[in-house]
């Protein structure tokens, strides 16, 4: 039986299935938030009353508050208690999106957008801890993680076929009350479901590195979100662009000083954490691109609706969905380090294939089989990449290990956006003098999806130079160096029994191996 911890000590926790579901679900709100607004920001523009560079910051507040905040609530959640951040997260992320489906003025709507990110920041490290709290190391947290990414992939795809839905049937209102109900039935199962997890944390605080690395972040992700409208030689980019880098540095001295630093080198000296989170940024430097560029080119080019635009998107989230269920066992069959690089190559081929799109094609030709093969690329790696992330990391630590991946998938998606996006607007306007706007803006997305692709053939080639499985220099527990314990996604021989996701049964031993493959028997 699985255990969790309140603060008045173990509970047991008979459902863990039950509380995956129910964290699962939390994971999905956020990414369904993420994208959600993007086939309706026509519309929230003129029923707010936004600017052009207002209607932007309706996406660019959600995505500055969740990619700065992160760390911080991890580290709550470890400090605080997991269960405990977690609920007030969904509170507060209920509350934004209520009241962003209610406000009538720009400046309430972005607050309240700023406001859902917060909530985000606190929800998404704490269920990804809970879920780690759950299941120990083998193939049920393997199993587990693969939930997680289905989930985290399909809020995506989601958030566009929903936003779609309700903004064609209702109004824009309608996306976030939408969100603002099912965020209160997810904190409802949460409560009844969800184990107390760790309790309250014996650290500090890391009072003064949590505030330089929010800032250094906020300056990151404001520079970054501002570029693509300003250019990348505005005053202003340029100055928040180096005030990030100048915060970076001094947040380094501060943690190489501080006894309970925010980010403590112990995490990177446990498992493939670093490797992980690098793959991680670079992974997400498409991820959140495609879903960007993919609903423009089906609009503004193909001519689809709102409705049609989010339908097409059914087929990602099916694939994608496929996909991460079947990680796990991919894994375990072939090895972590072939079944991430196949991942990456089977995205990137995806994205490849959008590059040759044509601005007279049609959804059937141009779309659909790129992203079945995208959606099955993408769940793959994302979930051998977040299972990296948190390989051999201590228990006390796995709050802040889970909001650092999500804070390196979403620095990495603000980067890559920012990155691609001026790209697209370059290749459009260099074009658009001798050809019609469809086809101008068809060249841009052709290049932003050719570089995406060349992005992830780099990070196939990198991740058998990273994720080399060698000596490692401590335990989940935090046990040192005797134990030898079965990481996420270590290969089992193929005719190995499985325990159900259910059972919490303890892994056989094993001795420590330099390969990510049981030698075949």
């Amino acid at each position: 039986m699985n255990l969790g911890r309140t603060k008045d000590g173990p509970t047991a926790a008979p459902r863990p299935g039950a509380a995956l579901a129910a964290l699962a679900a939390a994971q999905f709100t956020v990414m369904l938030a993420t994208s959600i607004v993007n086939v309706a920001l026509p519309q929230i523009r003129d029923g707010a009353g936004l600017s052009d560079q207002g209607t932007t910051w309706v996406v660019n507040a959600y995505s500055l508050a969740f990619g700065a905040l992160l760390l911080a609530g991890g580290r709550a959640g470890d400090l605080l208690g997991r269960r405990r951040v977690l609920v007030a997260g969904l509170v507060l992320f209920t509350g934004a999106s209520l009241a962003a489906g209610l406000a009538s003025s720009p400046g309430v709507l972005i607050a309240a957008r700023t406001a859902q990110g917060l909530g985000a920041a606190a929800i998404a490290p704490a269920a990804l801890a809970l879920t780690i709290d759950l299941f120990p190391p083998g193939p049920a947290r393997g199993r587990a993680l693969g939930v997680w990414g289905a989930v985290s992939g399909a809020g995506g795809a989601a958030g566009v076929l929903l936003g779609g839905i309700l903004t064609q049937a209702w109004g824009w209102p309608w996306i976030f009350h939408a969100v603002a109900l099912g965020t209160a039935l997810v904190l409802l199962a949460v409560a009844v479901l969800v184990p107390g997890g760790s309790g309250r944390g014996t650290g500090r605080f890391d009072l003064p590195g949590t505030v330089t690395v929010t800032l250094a972040l906020t300056f990151l992700v404001w520079a970054l979100t501002s570029a693509r409208g300003a250019g990348w030689t505005d005053p202003g980019v340029l100055g928040a662009l180096l005030g990030a880098l100048s915060l970076f540095a001094v947040f380094a001295v501060i943690e190489c000083r501080r006894p309970d630093a925010l980010v403590p080198p112990r995490l990177f000296a446990t498992g493939r954490v670093a490797a992980g989170n690098l793959l991680m940024a670079l992974l997400g430097s498409v991820w959140i691109a495609l879903f960007f560029f993919l609903p423009l080119y089906q609009q503004q080019v193909l001519g689809m609706s709102a409705l049609a635009t989010g339908a097409g998107q059914l087929p990602f989230a099916a694939a994608n969905m496929l996909g991460a269920l079947a990680a796990p066992r991919l894994a375990r069959r072939i090895g972590v380090t072939v079944t991430l690089t196949a991942g990456l190559l089977c995205e990137g081929a995806g994205l490849l294939w959008l590059s040759r799109i044509d601005s007279g094609g049609s959804y059937a030709v141009e779309i659909l089989g790129p992203i079945v093969l995208a959606g099955l690329g993408l769940s793959v790696a994302f979930v051998q990449l977040t299972a990296l992330a948190v390989d051999g990391v201590p228990e006390r630590d796995a709050g802040l290990a889970g909001g650092l991946v999500n804070t390196t998938r979403q620095i990495g998606g603000v980067i890559g956006l920012a990155c691609l996006a001026t790209l697209a607007g370059s290749v459009t306007a260099e074009v658009s003098g001798h050809a019609s706007v469809p086809e101008a803006l068809t060249a841009g997305y052709r290049a932003a999806f050719a570089v995406s692709a060349a992005i992830l053939a780099v990070t196939a080639l990198l991740a058998p130079l990273l994720t080399r499985p060698g000596r490692r220099t401590g335990t989940a527990s935090g046990a040192g160096d005797a134990a030898c314990p079965l990481p996420p996604h270590t290969a089992l021989p193929s005719h190995a029994s499985l325990p159900p996701l259910e059972t919490d049964a303890p892994a056989p031993p094993r001795r420590c191996q330099d390969t990510d493959r049981t030698p075949a028997t």
